[in-house]
């Protein structure tokens, strides 16, 4: 009986993948080449402790600057130099303006941003990305459709393919952008990344922007995103899982810092309201014991010994074949690190489900 499940489950399993990699688009999208008719862009960028960051973020927006009409910072009550640090260092980029939010939390700031912002699409990312030229035209693009009010692009973690915590984040990255991409074109959209994330600012005034989430750590961007295609409609929101729309963020420091990450992200997952979210959280959390219980297999004997190595080549070689896709399309693929990836996956995923439902998290000096 065990041999049979353990069979079907592999073949369930490659079915998923199937049916994800089937929605990823086989070719790369046109990128847009005239931005002359591209609606008014206002880049809005919350900052918070960023001392560190401000050389790089200040080197990166000049790649971006020529297809922004102005970039707001917004400072979200920080207890270093960052504010003056900014203010100081920004001054020979006329785009660029500072702010200092009124409220407490990221959403506040990015509320604030938004009431400033003379843009007819609100542009936002964070602190740690790094851009491509011609990534805000892409972004600002399906905006010449009327019909859209949301598009949300890929975000990647840079990696060291020496360090297999890099790699590990990048290759969860990719994953997600695989269900990020079969969500939007099922039309239920699950999740996207404010890291690369616009939307029109009149879409925003009308669901009333963060109302009835803002006392939530995160979320700016999921809730918006179910907000809006509640509104409008699924179609109404789009994804560009292409190469020119791009993020590339850092990777968390230490496991401690990612699982922290994903807990806090994770945890909202009972806020949505939900039921389809709510069964995809949990189905994808129950999923990994199934991987987990298969190490009781060696203790049958020399057929259990097969059938473990079996079910874990059929993993590996799955979720090989459906992220290669995903990192070709994006312009990477990682060298190494694919069996150690999937083999510590399902203890990873399990110890952020059960963080999300009775652990803590804190982000940027908050706590939950």
């Amino acid at each position: 009986m065990m041999v049979y499940f353990y069979l079907l489950w592999i073949f369930g399993y490659f079915l998923l993948l199937f049916l994800l990699v089937k929605k990823w688009p086989a070719e790369k999208k046109a990128s847009l080449k005239e931005p002359a008719d591209l609606p008014s862009i206002s880049l809005i960028i919350p900052f918070r402790n960023e001392a560190e960051k401000v050389e790089t973020l200040l080197a990166e927006l000049r790649i971006v600057a020529p297809e922004i009409t102005e970039i707001l910072l917004v400072d979200d009550q920080s207890e270093d130099a960052s504010f003056s640090l900014f203010s100081e260092k920004a001054k020979s980029n006329s785009k660029i303006r500072i702010h200092q939010s009124p409220g407490i939390g990221k959403k506040a700031a990015l509320d604030y941003g938004i009431q400033q912002a003379k843009g007819e699409i609100i542009l936002t990312t964070d602190t740690d990305c790094f851009f491509t030229e011609g990534w805000a035209k892409e972004m600002a693009a399906p905006f010449l459709d009327p019909q859209v009010q949301l598009v949300a692009g890929p975000v990647l973690t840079k990696a060291d393919p020496r360090i297999f915590p890099e790699v590990f984040q990048q290759m969860d990255w990719a994953s997600i952008l695989l269900v990020t991409q079969f969500s939007f074109q099922s039309r239920k959209p699950l999740m996207c990344s404010g890291a690369n994330l616009a939307f029109r600012k009149s879409a925003f005034a009308r669901v009333g922007g963060y109302t009835g989430n803002q006392h939530l750590l995160s979320g700016d961007d999921e809730f918006l995103l179910k907000k809006i295609s509640k509104e409008f409609g699924p179609e109404a929101c789009v994804y560009l899982p292409i190469k020119e729309a791009l993020v590339f963020t850092l990777p968390q420091a230490s496991w401690y810092a990612l699982i922290n990450q994903r807990i806090r992200w994770a945890s909202k997952w009972k806020e949505h309201g939900s039921v389809f979210h709510g069964f995809t959280a949990v189905l994808a959390a129950l999923s990994q014991w199934i991987w987990l219980f298969s190490f009781i297999l060696p203790i049958a004997g020399s057929w259990g010994i097969w059938l473990f190595l079996g079910v874990w080549a059929g993993k590996l070689a799955s979720e090989r074949w459906a992220l290669e896709k995903v990192f070709r399309t994006l312009g990477r693929i990682p060298g190494r690190y694919w069996a150690l990836t999937s083999l510590f996956h399902p203890f990873y995923v399990i110890g952020v489900s059960i963080g999300s439902i009775w652990g803590k998290f804190e982000w940027k000096g908050r706590s939950n």
